[in-house]
């Protein structure tokens, strides 16, 4: 069975390449804002999904590894994919939509929530690309008072 990638499958494309990266994060409302650094190799799989692996500091210092798959799903007509992280036993499933303008990927999530332990919580990751060089990762929490929070925000530019 031989899928020919479509046109979502293309704008994936443009995440393929080496990045560098600086975080921002803010875990709680009365902590200090946190940075981090690191690099990210995104390489494309049959032309259908990409394969985004992060290596890095966090927020606090400590090392990590991530890795981010997303694809397009024609039968669902949404994008899907998966994330996991070194420091984390948690794998978080995605699925979102492109903007009209098809510069900005919205990913939502469920996981673990921030706020305690046995308690779910809704997520999404925003990918906004600036340029071809710079795109923006922005990540979401839906708080109790039912409105959206900003808690990271990561610059990703393509290494030169």
């Amino acid at each position: 069975m031989k899928i020919e990638p479509q046109h979502e499958h293309q704008w994936l494309q443009k995440l393929v390449g080496e990045w560098t990266y600086e975080i921002e994060a803010v875990m709680g409302s009365d902590q200090p804002t946190e940075t981090a650094t690191g690099t990210e190799s995104v390489r494309s799989l049959g032309g259908l999904w990409i394969l985004a692996e992060g290596q890095g500091n966090m927020p606090g210092g400590d090392t990590a590894t991530t890795m981010m798959t997303i694809g397009y799903n024609p039968q669902k007509r949404q994008y899907v994919g998966t994330w996991v992280g070194s420091m984390m036993t948690y794998l978080w499933l995605y699925n979102g939509e492109l903007d009209a303008s098809e510069t900005v990927l919205t990913l939502n999530s469920e996981g673990p929530a921030m706020s305690a332990e046995d308690k779910m919580a809704q997520y999404k990751d925003v990918i906004e690309f600036k340029n071809d060089d710079h795109r923006v990762l922005t990540s979401h929490v839906l708080g109790d008072d039912g409105k959206w929070h900003q808690f990271m925000t990561a610059h990703y530019r393509r290494k030169q």
